[in-house]
């Protein structure tokens, strides 16, 4: 078992300098209906259905490092040649390095709605964080939570805490008024009812949800076959 933020701070000294951080790739994407997409380096969660980790979590020997400025353009460079007006930033855990992140959407054009794809663990442990976010009206958060509640977050995740600022990341986003929706990754049908009533009764029932589909790419299926949970996810 870990603790996510101390893994997010672990993982910052290694993917973030300045305000410099770590990519490994720039890519268009079908996702969104087309989408420019920079994929970075380092997450604080071990998710066993991770489709990136072989990138994602070797961070010391995975991606460069780039300035803000320099994602942007790449960022909006995509978008531009293939007639995309979405950017988001996929792989890894894109709120680890605060500065960085603030500074990108900075220099995101306002005909682009930049897409925050993310756990969520950093903006609720942190509210501040949400304030920073909430200057930028072309901004859209998804927030991914690992499990419909904290024993099915620690049992998808091996994290001993982090579900409980999932929650309050998306209360902090809805009392900020940012635009944001929520996706859910779990396999108990139960759960997810409870999940349900209790985004009713945090008044977050009518933010857009979705079921996040695991797809089990060979190393995917090969990692959950060792961990004995291949039949959890077929």
């Amino acid at each position: 078992m870990y603790n996510p933020i101390e893994l997010s701070k672990k993982t910052e000294q290694i993917v973030v300098k300045d305000n410099l951080k770590k990519y490994y790739r720039f890519r268009p994407t079908r996702f969104y209906g087309g989408i420019s997409t920079a994929d970075t380096v380092g997450c604080n969660l071990r998710c066993k259905f991770c489709w990136s980790s072989n990138s994602v979590w070797n961070a010391n020997n995975t991606g460069q490092f780039y300035t803000p400025d320099v994602v942007a353009e790449k960022l909006q460079s995509i978008a531009d040649k293939k007639g995309y007006h979405q950017l988001r930033i996929s792989g890894g855990e894109p709120t680890i390095g605060i500065q960085h992140l603030v500074e990108l959407l900075e220099k995101i054009k306002s005909k682009y709605l930049f897409i925050l794809e993310t756990n969520g663990i950093l903006l609720g442990f942190d509210e501040q964080f949400v304030d920073c976010l909430s200057y930028f009206e072309n901004l859209h958060v998804r927030v991914c939570l690992k499990g419909a509640d904290s024993e099915e977050f620690s049992f998808f995740t091996g994290a001993n805490v982090g579900f409980e600022y999932q929650i309050k990341a998306l209360q902090y986003l809805k009392e900020k008024q940012i635009s944001f929706n929520i996706a859910l990754v779990s396999v108990n049908t139960e759960k997810k009812q409870r999940l349900f009533q209790k985004l009713i009764e945090l008044g977050l029932d009518r933010i857009m949800f979705e079921e996040e589909e695991i797809k089990l790419y060979p190393m995917v299926r090969k990692r959950l076959r060792n961990e004995g949970l291949l039949n959890v996810f077929e």
